[in-house]
């Protein structure tokens, strides 16, 4: 029987990465008993690997206020204190102990947070680095958005977006492998020792391209990625659509969520933007349909995967859905807002990471300038495009980590 593995991971987009690279050991090793811990929220992107008994969700989890962003104000650190953050990681500390004392393997998807944990284990580990990217300060800032100086000249001193306490952790003996998201970070944290890897982007699979329909031929077409965090898709939703446009040419708005917002919760703000309640078209797989004068907008909770291909450019305040939309090769505009999440250093961060194949914009106006601009421009769409396909890399990650994982961490020489 072979040990058991437990999986670390701390938000949606980790939760998402973890879950591709479990589906794919169990491809490759059928009946590894799998364990994931979800630091961060309720981990529902598990549920149905674990229904079909691929993993089972394991210790205390809970939705923070602050969505995993507590790091990023100090008043969501507050909130996240108060709501419980010191008994729940307590808690989850101890499971990564016990689980360590008996020297079964973690592998740690995230940050910090994971990383230390899986450390503080005391058995052997992997790190599967996935936010940092050397991209965020090697590549030049968006046009209009000025530069980072100090973080910047910072990381430019250390050669690596990772700092040397995350290096440390990465290089000690009982980390058995270590993988980032792209060359150029690898090859910096090699220069710190660091047998850093760069397999490929587990982000990029798990997608079945579709042609296009015939209800939406002849029509523009628009990914509308408000994000999944509550209050803020709501509010960072209510943005983007003051960006849209109102012209006479047939438009369709493609809403891709999760479970949250759900339909109901959407509702009173479509309405409040002027769009009435219509019928889907058939086959769409849309859960409401709204209109307004030549726009229709479909709301999709769980379309993502299907609908991506299909948008001419997208309008996000996401994360992970982002990058994954522009790795098919579909160009983004953003528009940052309050936060927690997707706030203006996000945004930037966010444009350098994918090589300004995501655009970001001060105010629904500029917004609305500059998706004329590029409907109006398939050879920048299509340059654009290209440029996020190169930086997120081709599918098939997810099955050569899952092999470097089985081959260093899971069956070390």
């Amino acid at each position: 029987m072979p040990s058991p593995l437990l999986v670390l991971s701390n938000g949606h987009g980790e939760d998402v990465i973890a879950l591709r690279l479990v589906e794919a050991l169990q491809r490759q090793r059928p009946g590894l008993p799998v364990a994931v811990l979800p630091l961060v929220g309720e981990g529902q992107t598990y549920g149905t690997a674990e229904s079909r008994g691929l993993l089972r969700r394991i210790g205390p989890r809970r939705n923070l206020p602050s969505g995993g962003f507590s790091n990023q104000s100090l008043g969501g650190l507050l909130r996240d204190l108060a709501a419980g953050l010191p008994l729940l990681s307590w808690k989850q500390w101890q499971l990564v102990r016990a689980w360590g004392r008996r020297g079964d393997p973690i592998l740690a998807v995230g940050d910090l947070l994971p990383l230390l944990l899986a450390w503080a284990g005391g058995g052997p580990y992997g790190f599967v680095g996935t936010p940092k990217s050397d991209h965020t300060w090697a590549d030049p800032a968006p046009a209009g958005w000025g530069a980072s100086p100090l973080a910047d000249g910072y990381h430019r001193l250390k050669g690596s977006e990772w700092d040397p306490w995350e290096w440390a952790l990465m290089g000690q003996p009982r980390c058995r492998l270590v993988a980032v998201r792209d060359r150029l970070t690898a090859r910096g944290l090699r220069r710190h020792g660091v047998a850093a890897l760069a397999p490929g982007n587990p982000m990029m699979d798990g997608f079945d391209p579709a042609p296009l329909p015939a209800w939406l031929e002849g029509q523009r077409r628009l990914l509308l990625l408000p994000g999944s965090r509550l209050p803020e898709a709501l509010g960072n939703l209510a943005r983007l659509l003051e960006g849209l446009p109102n012209g006479p040419d047939p438009i369709t708005v493609l809403l891709a969520c999760g479970s949250r917002p759900a339909p109901a919760e959407l509702a009173p703000l479509l309405g409040a933007a002027g769009f009435l309640a219509g019928s889907p078209p058939a086959g769409s797989g849309a859960a409401a349909t709204w209109r307004r004068g030549a726009m229709q907008l479909l709301v999709g909770p769980g379309c993502f995967n299907r609908w991506a291909g299909w948008g001419e450019l997208g309008l996000a305040t996401a994360g992970t859905a982002t990058e994954q939309l522009v790795g098919l090769g579909v160009p983004a505009l953003s528009l940052p807002g309050p936060g927690p999440q997707f706030k203006a250093g996000f945004a930037r961060r966010q444009s350098r990471l994918l090589g300004g194949a995501v655009l970001p914009c001060h105010n629904a106006r500029d917004l609305r300038t500059r998706l004329h601009a590029l409907l109006s421009d398939p050879a920048e769409r299509l340059r654009l495009g290209g440029i996020g396909r190169r930086r997120m890399g081709p599918a098939g990650g997810s099955e050569r980590l899952a092999r470097a994982i089985a081959e260093q961490l899971l069956d070390p020489a």
